[in-house]
């Protein structure tokens, strides 16, 4: 395998055309991940069809190109414009902005482009070194994993917030509801449309992050007087001391394994990498008071995690030939036209397409780290934008964003109201983050928990009957009755004292 690895290699690093293809895909992968609503996804199902005259190899490496850059495009707009350009980088723009906004737009940029970079990297290095393993453990997640792993992410959310944690448990709880309204998955009866033919087929995730992370903003801007009226984030340098970088070697490490174990189950998603990672690290991060106000670890390990995601989701696809995710979805979708079946013979059958997948993504990696470098200048020239061309431009960016999705005007409504809600957050101190993240993971515990259900005829015992889901189950417990018994037991001691 290392031969055939290194010949391919050698020929994709050699070849001009497939150099050229591999800046091209990177640069597309860049702009279209920049851009809110154009998911990672979206990217890839729009330059398929280019791929059809393209040979097996070229047509490989152009894909994953898009895919990694993509992945990094969506915190340029979350960094620089509260933004995010795809649903992953929610927690980029909560971190990266105050970022931005206090004179580090360049160095936000930095440090999300370096933490993709090296989380990609050890996404590689894991697949490479651990499908087997990993593979065997995604392959046996059912329904009741699913359930055990979304209590996990929302347990998780209520400490990633600033302020109150029962605030950010209700505040996700009402984004679980959310995530109920439209069709029931598993009897299809509809619930809380009150009659809209608009809500039948639910409330859509991009639409609501965009409005209340973009259109929110806006309204905020225009509620300031006069010349206040949006704060230009100051370039300031890109560059970032290596004493700094060092310190953030820890959250990088961290947010890659989560990403990495994350993007191995099926379905779970890069949005609930982050929404872990960026827990995790808000409890283990010696600076974790900063979180919520520019905090480089609460970007950097997000960001390393949904990089380190895409290696993630490739061991399912490879080892078992089942898609981790949609956007993997769509990558088989392109193997399958090119005639290769992935699958547990991959290996043994055809190990040059194992290697062109592993060459494809060490090249995509490289291929956005320069591109991305090379962007950095270009990038933070949109802080030099005037304040009130720089809102017509994101309100236009959150309109188009909204409709894209699935070329609906209900789409569009939803944003705007869904904007106005964050605007009157905002106006609240209250945390909007939770609400985004329980809209994602509600759908997916109350699916599992009522399929769980039905299978063992109403036995809540096959949650806990089961290793990895008692695991979760077990640890979002502590969680949740940990911080209050620490808590009574220092005021005992104290009393006692």
């Amino acid at each position: 395998m290392t031969a055939t690895f290194l010949d391919v290699l050698s020929g994709f690093a050699t070849d001009p055309a497939m150099l050229a293809l591999l800046a091209l895909g990177a640069l597309l992968g860049l702009v279209l991940g920049a851009i809110p609503g154009i998911s990672s996804t979206m990217a890839l199902a729009v330059m398929l069809p280019v791929t059809f005259a393209m040979e097996t190899g070229a047509a490989i490496l152009f894909l994953i190109a898009i895919f990694m850059s993509s992945v990094y495009g969506g915190s340029i707009s979350a960094i620089l414009l509260k933004l995010p350009g795809t649903p992953a980088a929610i927690f980029t723009q909560v971190e990266g902005y105050p970022m931005a906004r206090a004179g580090r737009a360049g160095q936000a940029l930095s440090y999300a482009l370096i933490a993709s970079s090296i989380g990609g990297l050890i996404g590689l290095a894991l697949l490479v070194t651990l499908t087997p393993l990993l593979a065997r453990v995604a392959t046996n997640f059912r329904s009741p994993e699913f359930a055990a792993v979304a209590l996990f992410g929302l347990v998780m959310l209520s400490f990633s917030s600033n302020g109150s944690t029962i605030v950010a448990t209700v505040i996700g709880l009402i984004g679980v509801l959310i995530g109920m309204i439209g069709f029931d998955p598993l009897t299809d009866a509809q619930r809380f449309t009150m009659g809209q033919p608009a809500l039948q087929a639910g409330i859509s995730l991009v639409p609501v992050i965009i409005g209340l992370f973009g259109l929110a903003e806006v309204l905020r801007a225009l509620s300031l007087p006069g010349d206040r009226v949006l704060m230009r984030p100051s370039i300031g340098r890109i560059t970032v001391p290596l004493r700094d970088l060092a310190g953030r070697v820890s959250p990088m490490l961290r947010g890659s394994v989560i990403g990495t174990f994350i993007g191995a189950i099926p379905a779970a998603g890069s949005a609930v990498a982050v929404s872990i990672a960026y827990a995790v690290e808000k409890r283990l991060s010696p600076n974790r008071a900063g979180f919520g106000s520019g905090e480089p670890d609460g970007l950097v390990a997000p960001e390393a995690a949904n990089s380190a995601g895409v290696g993630g989701s490739l061991i399912p696809l490879m080892a078992l030939g089942v898609p981790g995710d949609t956007i993997t979805a769509v990558l088989m979708g392109a193997l399958l036209l090119h005639g290769l079946q992935p699958g547990p013979t991959l290996f043994a059958a055809n190990p040059t397409f194992v290697a062109w997948i592993y060459a494809s993504v060490l090249l995509a990696l490289v291929a956005t780290l320069v591109v991305g470098l090379a962007s950095l200048r270009f990038a933070v020239l949109i802080t030099r934008v005037p304040p009130r061309v720089m809102l017509i431009v994101v309100a236009v960016f959150c309109v188009i964003g909204a409709f894209a999705i699935r070329n609906d005007m209900n789409d569009v409504y939803v944003m705007a109201a869904f904007g106005l809600l964050g605007w009157v957050f905002h106006k609240l101190n209250l945390p909007a983050t939770p609400l985004a993240f329980g809209l994602i993971l509600g759908p997916i515990l109350e699916e599992n928990v009522r399929r769980s259900l039905m299978i063992s005829q109403g036995d809540w015992s096959v949650f806990i009957s089961r290793p990895v889901a008692g695991g979760f189950l077990l640890i979002s417990l502590l969680l949740v009755i940990g911080p209050p018994a620490i808590r009574y037991s220092r005021k005992l001691t104290a009393v006692l004292e």
